[in-house]
This record gives structure tokens, sequence and C-alpha cells, in this order.
């Protein structure tokens, strides 16, 4: 290689906003709906940390206002599953704010997504709950 050359670079990110059709939300709440119903994720498998991933990416690509807290909670739910010294207790109190947040965006909607939403925060809450026991 000629030392004239460039360097390879790593390409910058994008700054370009993501962008997220209807059909992208309705799939990612159902994926997230269809895993919650199975109960618990098992934590080796990491699908549970591949769902909160995808759900931090849609909510920061969204114009809605009023999902900072649940956008915090998932980070300190990602951090909680991914520490090894996260206590069941703490881990119920995010599962039981994220449920309590989402059934108030729930609340707040008006779209075919209020049904889905307000049934996702009770299931996070039920799974907090189990946790907390």
């Amino acid at each position: 290689m000629d030392s004239t050359a460039s360097t390879p670079q790593t390409p910058p990110t994008p700054t370009v906003p993501l962008s997220v059709t209807d059909q992208q939300n309705t799939a990612l709440l159902e994926d997230t709906l269809t895993l919650l119903n199975a109960g618990i994720p098992d934590s080796p498998d990491g699908h549970g940390l591949n769902e909160i991933e995808r759900w931090q990416e849609v909510l920061r690509a969204t114009e809605r206002t009023g999902l900072a807290k649940i956008i915090q909670e998932l980070n300190t739910l990602q951090e909680q599953l991914t520490a090894s010294d996260t206590k069941p207790h703490a881990l119920a109190e995010t599962l039981a704010t994220l449920g309590a947040e989402t059934t108030k965006v729930a609340d707040e909607v008006s779209d075919d997504y209020s049904g889905p939403l307000t049934q996702l925060g009770k299931l996070l809450i039920k799974m907090g709950s189990s946790l907390s026991r």
C-alpha cells in the first residue's frame, strides 16, 4: 500500500433522523407484546435487550412529546439488565414505572395504538409485581 494513501475511516453516523412508519410501530408493539406475554424473558438469550434497543431508537425518532420519562426508564432498565448486581426490587420498580408511563401515553393517544399500549403497560406492571415478590 502506498504510504500517501489515505487511511480508511469509519463513515460518520448519519444525522438524518430515523423514519418510522405506522407499520413498523405496529410490528414493534406486536413483537414486544408477544415477547412479554410469554413471561419474563430469559436474560441469557438477549432478546429482551434487543427489544429495549429497538424501543429506544423508535422513541428517540418520534416527534411525540412526553416520552422523555419512558426513554429514561428504558435506559435504566437496559443498565439494570446488563449489570451483575441488580436487585429484583430495583428492576421491579423500573418495570412498574415503565408500565405506568406507557399507560399514561396510551390514555393520551386517540388512534389504534391505545389498546395495545394499555396492554403493554399492564404487562410491564404485572412483571414488576411478580419480581417484587
